[in-house]
C-alpha cells in the first residue's frame, strides 16, 4: 500500500489513539498535582516521539538484522492493526490496576500507551516501503505527536464538554476506519505474495 503524507498521518493518529488514551492518562495522573499534569503529559509524549523517531532511522537495520522482508512486515502489520481496531470497536472491560504513586515516567504512558508495538511496527512499515520519503514520515509523526499532546492536555475539558458517550462513539468510528485500512494492507500483501509465487 503506497501511503501519502496525509494517509500516513491519519494512520499514525489512529494507531496512537489519543482519544482511547484519555482514560489511561486520567487514571495514571490521578495522584499528580493538577498544575503538573500538562507538563507530565508533554514529557511522556516527547519520550514516545523520540522512541518512534529512533525506530524510523534504525528500522532498516533492524529489519536486516532480523531477516524480515517488507512483505512479512506488511501482512503482520495488517494483522496487528486489525486486532487493535477490534479492541477500539469492542473495548474490553476496565481492569483495576495498581495506583501509581507519584508521577509516572515512561511506563505506562509513553510506552506502551503512545509508542506501543503497533506504533513501532507502523513506523517500520512506512520506512521500509519508502525509505527515500523518510522526512515525510517524520513530518507525519510530528503532526501525530502534536495531536496527541493537544488531545491529552485537553482531555478533562473534552470529556466534560463532549461527554463520555461522544468520546466512546468517536473511538469506535476511528476503529472502523482502522479496520478498513488494516484489511487493505493485508489484501495487498497477500496479492503481492501470490504474484511472487506465480512468477517464481
Amino acid at each position: 500500500m503506497n501511503y501519502t503524507f496525509a494517509s500516513a498521518t491519519i494512520l499514525l493518529i489512529l494507531i496512537t489513539d489519543p482519544i482511547g488514551n484519555i482514560p489511561i492518562f486520567a487514571n495514571a495522573l490521578r495522584h499528580v498535582a493538577p498544575e503538573r499534569r500538562s507538563w507530565v503529559i508533554l514529557r511522556e509524549v516527547l519520550i514516545a516521539f523520540v522512541l518512534l523517531l529512533l525506530f524510523m532511522f534504525v528500522g532498516d537495520g533492524f529489519l536486516r538484522l532480523m531477516n524480515l522482508s517488507e512483505l512479512s512486515l506488511q501482512i503482520g502489520g495488517g494483522v496487528i492493526l486489525f486486532l487493535i481496531a477490534l479492541r477500539m470497536i469492542f473495548p474490553q472491560p476496565a481492569v483495576n490496576t495498581p495506583d501509581t504513586v507519584g508521577e509516572p515516567l515512561i511506563v505506562p504512558l509513553a510506552i506502551p500507551a503512545i509508542a506501543g508495538p503497533s506504533a513501532l511496527a507502523t513506523v517500520l512499515l512506512l520506512v521500509s516501503q519508502a525509505p527515500d520519503r523518510r522526512m515525510e514520515w517524520v513530518g507525519a509523526l510530528c503532526i501525530t505527536m502534536a495531536v496527541s499532546a493537544v488531545v491529552l492536555v485537553l482531555a478533562e475539558r473534552i470529556q466534560r464538554v463532549a461527554g463520555d458517550r461522544f468520546v466512546v462513539a468517536l473511538e469506535r468510528l476511528m476503529g472502523l476506519v482502522l479496520v478498513a485500512m488494516s484489511i487493505e494492507m493485508m489484501l495487498r500483501g497477500v496479492k503481492t505474495f501470490v504474484t511472487q509465487l506465480a512468477s517464481g
